[in-house]
């Protein structure tokens, strides 16, 4: 035990140092990714304000209102940050191409756990330096948070991120995974990516989908990804529906856990590697 703790603990601090060195690129990234919200302020200004015209009372769409759809996108965004994977499922496809990732089958380092402490390292030292465009950009719009959460509910958005962090990272672990079965799995990267963008809610609320497909999608894990804290926050989800999508998430996490599991185990007796 004391030796996998100092084990994880090096890995860590070298993976966080690494960072520190060459990513001081996050906090202007950081800053350039809030950019489009500009954009959705204008435009959900206008359709709000078309709706408002034509009818009386203060207008909403799918039960939100212009504040809620605007706080939602800087939530989302907040969200996508915890459970986006930038390069890990191809890179791990890449290191099974390229023969590199027999490191792992002769060392004694898992490389599921190697992964994960890599991408432990990576959002906590991109959190610690871009707190601070965070930081600014939620207090200049700060006027679009007329609620916000309390008590314990406060406690299930914390979790909701932790849990979407852990989601984000074995769901693309097991696809890249693949790669022990397909020599090439680029394009299915690229559907993944696609349906991610659109039915993780990181581009419109999935409330916002006639039925059945709203009830559909809320079935499938993406939601979790950026839409289910979002609604946390929001209140959008509240009570038993609350208490039932973080058990879902924790379910839809444990699942992707064992499927990364299983495929390393299955693709790593059957992966043969050559050359020096």
């Amino acid at each position: 035990m004391a030796n996998s703790a100092s084990t994880a603990w090096t890995i860590l601090r070298i993976s966080m140092e690494e960072r520190l060195v060459y990513r001081g690129d996050f906090m202007l990234g950081t800053l350039m990714r809030f950019l489009p919200i500009v954009t959705q302020i204008f435009l959900w200004a206008a359709v709000f304000s078309a709706i408002e015209a034509s009818a009386t009372g203060n207008a909403t769409i799918a039960g939100y209102r212009y504040h809620d759809m605007v706080a939602y996108y800087l939530l989302t965004m907040l969200s996508r940050a915890f459970s986006s994977m930038p390069g890990l499922a191809s890179g791990i496809t890449r290191e099974i191409r390229s023969g590199t990732i027999k490191r792992f089958l002769v060392q004694p380092v898992d490389m599921l756990f190697f992964l994960f402490l890599y991408r432990a390292a990576h959002k906590l030292v991109y959190y610690a330096v871009a707190v601070i465009p965070f930081a600014l950009v939620f207090y200049l719009c700060r006027g679009f948070f007329v609620e916000t959460p309390h008590g314990w509910v406060w406690a299930a958005y914390l979790a909701s991120l932790l849990l979407a962090f852990l989601l984000g990272f074995f769901l693309e672990a097991t696809i890249g995974m693949l790669g022990f079965w397909f020599l090439e799995v680029s394009s299915l990267l690229f559907v993944y990516m696609l349906l991610n963008f659109f039915f993780s809610g990181h581009m419109f609320p999935i409330d916002m989908l006639p039925q059945p497909w709203a009830t559909t999608v809320k079935l499938i894990p993406l939601q979790f990804l950026a839409y289910f804290p979002a609604a946390v926050f929001l209140g959008k989800v509240q009570g038993a529906a609350l208490l039932e999508g973080l058990a879902a998430q924790a379910a839809w996490t444990l699942a992707f856990f064992f499927f990364a599991r299983w495929a390393w185990q299955r693709g790593s007796r059957r992966y043969s590697a050559f050359g020096g």
